[in-house]
């Protein structure tokens, strides 16, 4: 068995790809219009899987954008997308500075959750081990849920 793709079904294709590509950092690998289905498909990868998925096309993050749907309810029965990162302060700094919000900080130095425009959960992970706590992070309270 290999690992593909997860889909996420999109309402926003522009605020949903400047969230995983502009600021999670993530690349398009694929983008598929289908104009008798009226959706189109997004492909991304993460930087340090990007040759891997040019090889195997996996693992991928796949976006759906209906072209006629302008919502979609959150179900419980998705949990999360889950990244590893090489600096966890680093990047939930950078996602604060572009107004993300960060609904669990890192105050463990290793994990920290966001979401998505369309609110999906997305846990970011501390690459080896947890860095050292620190301040703002340990002191800084959950917000809402994930």
């Amino acid at each position: 068995m290999e690992y593909l793709h997860t889909m996420l079904r999109v309402s926003n294709l522009e605020a949903s790809l400047d969230f995983y590509c502009t600021h999670l950092g993530l690349i398009e690998t694929k983008r598929v219009n289908n104009d008798l289905g009226r959706f189109t498909l997004v492909f991304l990868a993460a930087p340090n899987d990007l040759e891997r998925t040019q090889v195997n096309q996996s693992p991928l993050l796949e976006l759906t954008y209906n072209w006629d749907e302008s919502t979609y309810d959150s179900g419980r029965n998705f949990g999360h997308l889950a990244f590893r990162v090489g600096n966890i302060y680093q990047m939930c700094e950078k996602l604060m500075s572009a107004g993300i919000t960060i609904n669990r900080p890192p105050r463990d130095g290793h994990m920290a959750f966001i979401k998505s425009p369309d609110n999906i959960s997305i846990e970011l992970l501390q690459r080896g081990d947890s860095l050292a706590p620190k301040e703002p992070w340990t002191s800084m309270p959950n917000l809402g849920n994930w």
